[in-house]
């Protein structure tokens, strides 16, 4: 059995849905949530989130209203995206991440449809979970998610949802099928199909206007 850290962020309607499925693995001793910002992955990596790139956005959510239909996870599209997840997150921290606080803020996005700024879903989620709006602005709070950011980071991770074992990540959610293998001991781990996918030389690189 294996411990499991899971780095989230509740922009990402695949981390909502990849949460509804984390339960199934088998394997699995303890599940660590690691809210992080999408956003701060992004521009260490000098990355573009999939709703920055128009006709890759459109697909996100076509792709994402699909695998909701075919799993039976509830979905339902937000009043606008992107949009600003900081306290979401800092919520998450505050009450603990726990499963059952990242089910909850999860459902308020991608279930019930709403977003932060929106004032009177979001007073009465607060209202639901007795929280104060000093709570959000708790130093330790942001402190805890810049620790995370950082960890994130340290660890490789570049998206959202990551999962990491034994210092190996598994992004998105077409990885979880290959996240269960690995927790299984599947040989493939150990062979040298995998060893020589690490280390492929790099080749030709693009030039991007404004980089040497």
């Amino acid at each position: 059995m294996k411990q499991l850290d899971w780095y989230f962020d509740f922009i990402s309607p695949f981390a909502y849905l990849q949460s509804e499925m984390l339960h199934q693995l088998q394997g699995v001793s303890q599940i660590n949530y690691r809210p992080v910002l999408f956003a701060g992955l992004l521009n260490h990596w000098d990355n573009k989130g999939p709703a920055e790139i128009a006709p890759k956005r459109q697909w996100t959510f076509e792709h994402c209203t699909w695998l909701a239909h075919k799993h039976g996870i509830p979905l339902r599209m937000l009043p606008e995206h992107p949009f600003n997840p900081l306290p979401l997150l800092r919520l998450c921290l505050a009450l603990g991440s726990t499963q059952a606080v990242v089910h909850r803020l999860f459902r308020f996005v991608w279930r019930d449809g709403h977003i932060p700024a929106q004032p009177e879903h979001w007073q009465a989620l607060l209202d639901e979970l007795q929280v104060t709006p000093a709570m959000l602005d708790d130093t330790a709070v942001k402190e805890a998610l810049k620790r995370n950011g950082e960890l994130a980071i340290a660890t490789r991770v570049f998206g959202v949802p990551t999962a990491v074992v034994d210092g190996r990540c598994f992004w998105g959610l077409d990885s979880t099928d290959m996240l269960q293998a690995y927790l299984q001991g599947d040989a493939f781990f150990a062979s040298a199909e995998l060893a020589a996918a690490q280390s492929m030389p790099y080749g030709q690189q693009r030039k991007i206007a404004g980089k040497t």
